[in-house]
């Protein structure tokens, strides 16, 4: 292969970038004259190197001879020149073109240096058979920044935050750019600026980095919560064409102002007795940001309420304080509260911020009469009267007393329960007694006492009441003697086994009037002590026993029955006593019949024998046992009712 191909530049100030004009007489670099003036007489071997070809971008007179190409292998017969690459038959298409014949390069579109800074194209020189004629030459063409970008800023709010008080020098953020200019060039140096952020001037801008940063002392929340810097950014070192973005910078609060009343001194009313209620509001105000906790309020109540009677807490959305009562308040003891009240934040404040004239505020409650309902103090009264009380005695006086002492009130009364209907009250007094005897046992008695209501009423408009509960022991008399039960029985005529008989009485009485229970023969009838015997069983009961063999019959013995009462009550009362005919186990052979005419008196031998087989039977039922196949005959008692005088 031949060398490269001739280059002819023919446009000089595009041949090489920054090159200096050719000297007058000297031939252009790449031209074949340039090769012939550097010829030695003796040959070696060419080689050349085409220097980029310059175009400016956002070149508008299209189409445009960049330059032109030539063959030293020109023939007679001539020679075609093409050209390959971006731009030509690659993407994009159509930029560039070659005459074939003449080896003119154009230019054929506009070019951006932003899409595509440069493109690198070879050449070709081929003879007419399509043969090639020299080795491809390379053809760099490069496009030349024109300043036709603006600059861009990354964001069009950029946003930061600072705390007020902030010192000068405190950086709050970048507000930056970019350019899409070439980057090496002038067209690409940017330079940041503020045109705007009110008359204060709080804040610069570091001119190459776009950095906003607090410029002087003062910020004040309180004063200006929010600034609006409008930054411009420029190319061409500040000196072409701009672009603005707006910077908002928001002040934190910091706790620099201490809470202040609104006033020196708050008035309230508060009624009387009303306890957990609100009495009234205090009124505070805080320049720091609403709801945070510079801004929370803390009252405390210092002086005036030894006693703890009020309480105050903070309303957590309007920020005042909220006096309430804590302990119920009586008009008749203290009528007024003069109390001293404290405000400060939850926070403790910053060490620079003033101290507030206002920090203390007087409270005076004036404590209003209301008409108070009476009070039974003694509820329940309790009293007691004895049974069988008659008509008009005497129970007890229960009053109430109004606390309202310094208003005149009448109280009057009535029995608002009264089950028996068994007393009376006096309307103005209180005094009760009984309207009639209440007859015992009664089902208005619960465990001996009769429970009744009062009711007290003031005269005020409208009148209030109170109940008082009145409850009445009812005191037992000993007002009845012990009764036989039952007054008839059947006992084996021989002493010793089966010759005994159980007797059991009742007494209407309750304890201690009742048992124990006290047996004996008549008196006035000693001859019967000959025949029989009687002995205690228990505090209810007694055992009357045959001493000696009687006949059978029927018996009526005299008894004398003594209760535990004081004074204690007795009586003498008849014992209808069968006498039978006994068996060989003491039992009466023809106690059936005699237990079915008795009815009610039960043997103390067949007690015993009953009470035994009980036992018997409960222990058998507890051990396992086969079925029986005969079951025991037993006899059974039968009690007879006497009907002849004893001997």
């Amino acid at each position: 292969m031949g060398p490269p191909l001739l280059l002819a530049c023919l446009l000089a100030p595009l041949c090489a970038r920054g090159a200096s004009p050719a000297q007058p007489g000297a031939a252009a670099p790449g031209s074949p004259q340039a090769w012939r003036q550097h010829e030695s007489p003796r040959r070696v071997k060419r080689a050349w190197v085409i220097p980029p070809i310059s175009v400016s971008e956002n070149h508008k007179r299209i189409p445009h001879l960049l330059v032109q190409i030539k063959s030293d292998k020109q023939q007679p017969g001539g020679v075609i020149y093409s050209i390959k690459g971006p731009g030509v038959d690659e993407e994009p298409l159509g930029i560039f073109s070659i005459d074939k014949f003449s080896g003119k390069v154009f230019l054929n579109a506009m070019l951006d240096r932003e899409e595509n800074d440069r493109f690198r194209l070879k050449a070709f020189a081929l003879d007419l058979g399509g043969m090639t004629l020299e080795d491809p030459t390379d053809l760099e063409i490069i496009v030349v920044d024109q300043n036709d970008n603006r600059p861009l800023f990354r964001q069009d709010v950029f946003t930061g935050h600072v705390v007020e008080g902030a010192e000068p020098g405190t950086c709050v953020m970048t507000a930056d750019a970019t350019d899409a200019d070439d980057p090496d060039t002038d067209n690409a140096a940017l330079r940041y600026s503020i045109l705007e952020q009110g008359a204060a001037g709080m804040f610069s801008i570091n001119a190459t980095t776009g950095e906003i940063c607090t410029a002087q002392p003062g910020l004040d929340r309180e004063t200006m919560g929010v600034y609006n810097l409008t930054v411009q950014a420029a190319d061409m070192s500040g000196d072409g064409l701009t672009t603005t973005a707006t910077a908002v910078i928001y002040l934190e609060d910091i706790n620099d102002n201490p809470p202040e009343f609104t006033k020196e001194e708050f008035s309230m009313e508060v009624e009387e007795q009303a306890a957990g209620v609100d009495v009234g509001k205090v009124f505070a105000h805080d320049k720091d940001l609403a709801g945070s906790p510079n801004w929370l309020a803390k009252f405390t109540i210092l002086e005036g309420d030894p006693e703890g009677a009020f309480a105050i807490r903070t309303d957590p959305y309007t920020n005042d304080g909220v006096l309430s009562v804590a302990k119920p308040l009586d008009h008749e003891v203290r009528d007024r509260f003069k109390l001293t009240v404290s405000v400060q934040n939850e926070q403790p404040l910053e060490p620079t911020a003033p101290a507030s004239p206002r920090a203390l505020a007087t409270v005076r409650v004036r404590v209003r009469d209301v008409n108070e309902a009476p009070i039974f103090r003694d509820n329940p009264r309790r009293v007691s009267v004895l049974e069988g009380a008659p008509p008009g005695t005497p129970v007890t006086t229960y009053t109430a007393s109004d606390p309202d002492t310094r208003q005149l009130q009448t109280l009057s009364y009535a029995l608002l329960y009264d089950p028996a209907d068994w007393l009376q009250l006096d309307p103005h007094t209180g005094t009760v007694r009984t309207k009639r005897e209440l007859l015992h046992p009664s089902a208005f008695l619960q465990g001996g006492w009769y429970i009744a209501l009062l009711l007290a009423r003031d005269d005020a408009e409208p009148p209030l009441s109170a109940t008082g509960t009145l409850s009445i022991e009812i005191l037992e008399v000993n007002d009845h003697p012990p009764l036989l039960l039952p007054p008839a029985g059947v006992v084996c005529g021989r002493p010793g086994r089966g010759g005994s008989l159980l007797l059991g009485a009742t007494d209407d009485d309750r304890p201690p009037h009742g048992a124990p229970f006290h047996y004996q023969l008549s008196p006035q009838h000693p001859q019967l002590a000959r025949n029989w015997s009687i002995t205690r069983f228990n505090v209810t009961h007694a055992v009357l026993a045959v001493l000696v063999e009687l006949p059978e019959g029927p018996y009526s013995l005299p008894l004398l029955l003594r209760d535990s009462g004081t004074p204690p009550q007795e009586r003498q009362q008849l014992l209808n006593v069968s006498v039978c005919h006994c068996g060989r186990d003491g039992t009466c052979e023809d106690g059936v019949l005699a237990a079915a005419a008795a009815g009610a008196g039960i043997t103390l031998g067949a007690l015993m024998i009953i009470l035994g087989s009980f036992l018997l039977l409960l222990a058998w039922s507890r051990t396992p046992h086969p079925l029986p196949t005969h079951v025991p005959h037993h006899p059974l008692l039968i009690l007879a009712t006497p009907s002849r005088p004893y001997p």
